[in-house]
């Protein structure tokens, strides 16, 4: 086995561990969320520490993977990934909008990584806007794994529908979850009940005169 094609097995390999990683990075992210609004069996809640710490460990190790996976694309020769398609997308030799999808993904994640890491000296909204930038990243890098990883073998491709399948289902669980909190909890705006022991305005008011 060449060196080139050495480099093609784990460049596809790491791919998938990188989409995988990412799939249950996101549903642990929307897990915490998702189990705040329940209030059914509370004794069965996972410690939001141990989802705070499996969620940053997997998050780390999908970013290793992900640099191999990167790196190992652009060496091998079988198809024209350039080094200026790291950073730039679309600019690809080889199928540029789904490389180019990669790459958005890439920035996208960097941005995440970095605010991260400096979460203690940035405003806390900023920090939550660039974050959420992680819900666009994961279709993004789903996209481009099912377009460009999922030939031979066919365990690729299952693999990566069943990735899809599982943060679809996520989103959905958020999305659901977010829907329910807004229908049970009133806005600011919402007209409160009146109390008990209110009077009517009009018995206040012949009373004052």
């Amino acid at each position: 086995m060449s060196t080139n094609e050495v480099l093609w097995y784990v460049s596809r390999a790491t791919g998938l561990a990188s989409i995988m990683l990412l799939t249950l990075v996101l549903v642990l992210g929307v897990l915490g969320p998702v189990r705040r609004a329940e209030h059914r069996r509370p004794s069965k809640r996972i410690p939001p520490a141990v989802l705070t710490g499996l969620h940053r460990t997997l998050a780390l190790g999908m970013v290793c993977f992900l640099a191999v996976h990167v790196l190992t694309a652009i060496l091998e020769t079988y198809v024209d990934i350039g080094w200026l398609s790291l950073l730039v997308p679309f600019t690809s030799g080889y199928k540029p909008l789904f490389v180019g999808l990669g790459t958005l993904a890439l920035n996208i994640l960097i941005a995440v990584v970095a605010t991260a890491l400096l979460r203690k000296r940035l405003p806390g909204r900023a920090w939550r806007v660039v974050h959420r930038a992680a819900y666009g990243l994961w279709p993004i890098a789903a996209v481009h794994g099912l377009m460009l990883g999922t030939g031979e073998p066919p365990l690729l491709r299952y693999v990566t529908v069943a990735c899809i399948s599982v943060g679809v289902y996520a989103l959905a669980s958020r999305w659901a979850s977010r829907r329910t909190v807004s229908a049970t909890t009133p806005g600011r705006g919402a007209a409160r009940p009146p109390r008990a022991d209110a009077q009517p305005l009009r018995g206040r008011s012949s009373r004052a005169a």
